[in-house]
């Protein structure tokens, strides 16, 4: 049986980050690791069309990859020509699925040192663990790319300098190290369901990976924020079919077909966050999926709790002073019925430095001032929002919405 073309593309979309995630464990090198990851899958696509498809692609990369890192070292300078010596033998190689499976947690750890400040450990985990390009980073992150690369080149060296472990930390300190992953997760997890840029709104690889990352920290330490940060992204994934059309559209929350949204999904996300809620103190991701449960379970925006959704909002704010936040809840204040109130609060926080080049801060004025009747201000806002979105059904968007406005009066 002979490997197609599209059946590498899936395989490196699918399995590229464990592989790469398993041989810095063996490697003991990131940027090695990067390399012989590359070269492994080349070596998939000139020998696998020949001699076929292995019965463990993973582990035959895994392997490949492996010997590309060795026999780079083996040529390197004198001063490392025996560090292959250090290696483990072939023989010796564990290449169970459980511990492949568990190096993406080790590798999350590690990106996620406390000796790295809280940026780069961000940036450090989507660039490597992901496999999102420096641009994609950078967009998640409202940085620039420059910066971006550069932070991401400082972080691997205090990994190396500072021989900070690949290992999962011991019981005492995985508490203290729990809410600066559980933060990298959530970014991984939003990266892939609102994608910073392309043709699709959703990136199921990244949730999914994101999603199995969290379940296996909640295995490792079941903690209310763990499960609430599993629910947040259950319900929220559970949307996923409804957010684009057949023609690849955006279609936003009020107008998508709540028929298309995945009730099982919505069940087991309900589920965590009951045992989220039975634990406390109630924190960020369980406030956040409390929320997004009053979404999933309304039959219709209308019909949607908007006064409980304001009150669990009012709660996030007090404990975060994120002006995302602020403008999620100036959002809901508007729907629960106060539109003015909630214009007033965009306008406190439109001189932030982050809402000038947020689109999503320009588009939701746009569509209070829309629903009040000023279209001008609208218009304006749309535009706004239209020069800094980067993703291309986001765009259309607002393309339409702004095709909507030339009709009216």
């Amino acid at each position: 049986m002979k490997t197609e073309c599209n059946d590498l593309d899936t395989l490196y979309r699918d399995h590229s980050r464990r592989v790469q995630a398993t041989l810095i464990r063996l490697l003991g090198d990131f940027e090695l690791a990067e390399e012989a990851m590359q070269d492994a899958f080349v070596a998939a696509v000139q020998q696998w069309p020949i001699n076929g498809t292995p019965d463990n692609p993973q582990a035959w990369l895994i392997r490949t990859g492996y010997h590309c890192g060795v026999n780079q070292i083996r040529q390197r300078s004198t001063a490392r020509r025996r560090a292959h010596l250090l290696l483990p033998a072939e023989e010796t190689l564990d290449l169970e699925p459980a511990t492949i499976q568990d190096d993406a947690l080790r590798l999350l750890f590690t990106c996620c040192h406390p000796s790295l400040n809280m940026e780069a450990r961000v940036a450090l985990t989507l660039r490597e663990m992901c496999g999102l390009t420096t641009e994609q980073v950078a967009s998640a992150l409202l940085m620039k790319p420059t910066t971006l690369a550069q932070r991401i080149v400082r972080a691997k060296r205090k990994i190396r300098d500072a021989r900070i472990p690949y290992a999962v930390p011991d019981s005492e300190a995985l508490p203290e190290r729990l809410p600066d992953v559980l933060q990298v997760i959530y970014l991984v997890f939003n990266e892939g369901y609102s994608r910073s840029m392309g043709s699709q709104v959703v990136d199921v690889s990244l949730t999914k990976e994101a999603m199995r990352l969290g379940e296996a920290l909640a295995r490792l330490l079941p903690s209310g924020e763990v499960f609430g940060l599993m629910a947040l992204m259950r319900l929220n994934d559970a949307r996923r079919d409804a957010r684009q059309d057949s023609a690849g559209d955006l279609i936003t929350l009020d107008e998508q077909n709540r028929d298309l949204w995945h009730q099982e999904d919505i069940r087991s996300g309900i589920e965590w966050l009951e045992q989220a809620l039975m634990l406390t103190p109630t924190g960020y991701y369980t406030l956040q999926a409390s929320i997004a449960a009053e979404h999933s379970q309304a039959s219709s925006t209308e019909q949607t709790d908007w006064e409980r959704i304001v009150r669990l909002y009012n709660a996030l704010c007090r404990r975060n002073t994120s002006p995302i936040l602020a403008l999620n809840r100036a959002v809901a204040i508007a729907m629960n019925g106060a539109l003015a109130t909630g214009l007033q609060l965009l306008d406190e926080l439109a001189h932030h430095p982050q809402m000038g080049r947020y689109h999503l801060f320009h588009a939701a004025q746009a569509d209070l001032l829309r629903r009040q009747g000023q279209y001008d201000a609208a218009r304006s806002a749309y535009q706004q929002a239209l020069v800094l979105a980067t993703l291309d059904p986001e765009k259309r968007f607002l393309l339409k919405r702004l095709h909507e406005l030339e009709q009216a009066p």
